[in-house]
């Protein structure tokens, strides 16, 4: 368990903040998740799974926003952990996740834990909240959109 207590230099660059911010909440949603025996990526992955039928690797990768790579690795190892279960697609060349009976147990007992977690820091962050979310969202975006991309880049 990671705990941000030293103090750290304030700097102005976007990036240095968000990945700091990134950090801290990752560790908070680790330690909330952890009596699952999951990382707030694998409780991702699972809620992507979840909320679509019969999804491919590349449905995954797209709404988790995590690489092929990264996500090969997750996929895996919920496959080994039972909470998941990989087949073959279509064409044979993809793959299609589902959720076992135990992986849509073992999400069902994380929300909860994922929910408490969420609604504290939302109360702690006020009204910060709702434009935190806006914000890293519109980032995202930016990062995805190749001409905003590009432009941002000149």
């Amino acid at each position: 368990m990671r705990v941000y207590t030293r103090i750290v230099d304030e700097v102005a660059c976007l990036c240095s903040n968000a990945r700091r911010a990134a950090l801290a909440l990752t560790s908070l949603y680790d330690e909330a998740l952890a009596p699952h025996g999951l990382k707030v990526t694998q409780f991702a992955v699972l809620h992507a799974v979840k909320r679509r039928t019969a999804p491919n690797l590349s449905a995954i990768a797209e709404a988790t926003g995590l690489d092929r790579s990264t996500l090969g690795r997750n996929l895996r190892l919920l496959e080994g952990l039972g909470l998941v279960a990989l087949s073959p697609g279509v064409d044979g060349r993809d793959r299609v996740v589902a959720l076992t009976p135990r992986g849509e147990a073992t999400l069902r007992a994380a929300t909860a834990g994922w929910l408490r977690l969420q609604d504290r820091l939302s109360a702690a962050l006020g009204d910060d909240a709702p434009r935190l979310l806006v914000v890293t969202r519109r980032v995202a975006e930016l990062a995805r959109d190749p001409a905003r991309r590009a432009e941002a880049l000149r």
